[in-house]
């Protein structure tokens, strides 16, 4: 039984001592993880393609006191050999990781399917779309978290093993479009996320006999390098409230906070109870846009 004294915030959601991975950790959603993260004493170890973007990641927001942020990279999550690299310099720095933030993404080809007459909806979606850009965007967003995932299993076992009760877990970055039946203009982007909406099931069903949770955190709009094209220095963006109240359908009127993700972050992190759920965080969009 809990004492009063154990329900304080940062008792029930402190991460110190914890080890956590973020591929896709330079930018957007996978850099709020890690300052979530950090800030609450866990040393997280921040990976993607460009090494200056982490760099700059990790000098802009390491909390400097408590836990750290670390760059570690560069790393290709859509090649195994950079994964089973990743895996081998974890291997010689710690006994074990008790987190992987499966963040890395790409949003793919566009074509809005706005038209009615069928041979200028063909012409549209046949000339916008390709076969190379349909398995680019799969492959990075729905076959690398796999693989991902796969890679650090022996260290996400191991840290079980040093706190016990299922503290081990993936958190799959996967997104509101994977659930909604509007295709936002990118078919390749929603059936990828769709995807790993269920790759995230599949995977806490299959790694759970290795006492590995998975949940997924389907994010609406965020602010990231893939929603507005750009970081600041601080590898930061910005999505002003008008784009998003342009939209017609985020009944927040606004793109979600770091704060907001945070919260999910560290939930999902701590509550050994969850497993195989995927948490909406979506500023009420799917109660607007059909889904499911």
């Amino acid at each position: 039984m809990a004492g009063t004294h154990d329900m304080r915030a940062e008792k029930l959601f402190s991460v110190k001592d914890y080890v956590c991975v973020i591929t896709g950790g330079g930018s957007g959603i996978g850099l709020m993880s890690a300052q979530a993260l950090a800030a609450n004493g866990a040393k997280v170890y921040i990976t993607g393609r460009r090494k200056e973007a982490l760099e700059a990641a990790a000098k802009s927001h390491d909390p400097n006191g408590g836990g750290q942020i670390i760059p570690l990279g560069p790393c290709d999550v859509t090649k195994k050999d950079d994964l089973e690299n990743l895996y081998q310099e974890l291997s010689k720095r710690e006994k074990y990781i008790n987190l992987l933030v499966a963040a890395a993404g790409i949003s793919g080809e566009k074509a809005e399917p706005d038209a009615e007459k069928a041979t200028d909806l063909k012409a549209k979606l046949w000339n916008n779309e390709t076969f190379e850009g349909w398995n680019q965007t799969y492959n990075t967003d729905v076959t690398s978290v796999y693989f991902s995932v796969v890679a650090l299993l022996p260290l996400l076992q191991a840290g079980t093993e040093t706190h016990g009760h299922l503290a081990a877990s993936v958190i799959v970055i996967s997104s509101m479009s994977g659930i909604m039946r509007h295709a936002q203009g990118h078919f390749s982007y929603n059936a990828a996320k769709g995807a790993t909406v269920h790759l995230t099931k599949l995977m806490s069903a299959e790694f759970q006999k290795a006492r590995i949770r998975v949940n997924s955190i389907a994010p609406g709009y965020f602010p990231s390098e893939m929603t507005v094209k750009e970081s600041d220095e601080h590898q930061k963006s910005h999505m002003p409230d008008e784009k998003i109240q342009e939209k017609g359908h985020v009944p927040m009127g606004r793109a979600g906070a770091d704060e907001e993700m945070a919260q999910a972050v560290l939930f999902l992190t701590k509550n050994a109870y969850v497993n195989g759920e995927i948490i909406a965080v979506d500023g009420g969009v799917l109660n607007v846009v059909a889904g499911r």
